[in-house]
């Protein structure tokens, strides 16, 4: 004896529908068919172009030392051209920036293909002092940026009785 439950899995004429079974599929068709799939595909080759350093920065390591703050970045595979220090005030920014042009030719569809590609990123550290940046040395060396800002004094006031 069988039962008419509608959860019977055993009878077909009463089984439960997939709420969202057919929208599912629809969706499905929908991202897995042209033009949607190839945007699709090339947002995934934006994610994996090859840079360094991502949106969020890169590694910045502030020492105050007794007669100088060293600022020190980490930026593997960086070369030396595309950094740029800038000083106002009392910031200094350290900005990234690589531009790339890539080339593709396909034999099979006789399709070519040109990009031009710029990623950039920067990091803005602040000091208590405004920074004088005729003294300020900078060095890049395997993969490691240092920037060495002396630390000035003001001038002492006396105050009168």
């Amino acid at each position: 004896m069988s039962s008419n439950l509608p959860s019977d899995k055993n009878n077909p004429k009463h089984s439960v529908p997939e709420p969202f079974g057919d929208l599912m599929r629809s969706m499905n068709e929908f991202f897995n068919e042209k033009p949607i799939k190839g945007f699709l595909q090339s947002i995934d080759e934006f994610f994996k172009t090859p840079f360094p350093f991502e949106a969020a920065g890169f590694h910045v390591d502030i020492q105050e030392k007794d007669k100088e703050y060293l600022v020190s970045a980490e930026l593997p595979g960086v070369k030396k051209d595309q950094i740029r220090l800038n000083v106002t005030g009392n910031y200094l920014t350290i900005s990234l920036e690589n531009y790339e042009l890539e080339t593709a030719e396909e034999e099979r569809s006789r399709s070519y293909r040109r990009r031009f590609v710029r990623q950039q990123s920067s990091r803005t550290i602040s000091l208590p002092h405004a920074i004088n940046e005729k003294n300020i040395k900078a060095s890049y060396r395997d993969g490691l940026l240092q920037v060495r800002i002396p630390r000035e004094t003001g001038k002492i006031i006396e105050i009168e009785e």
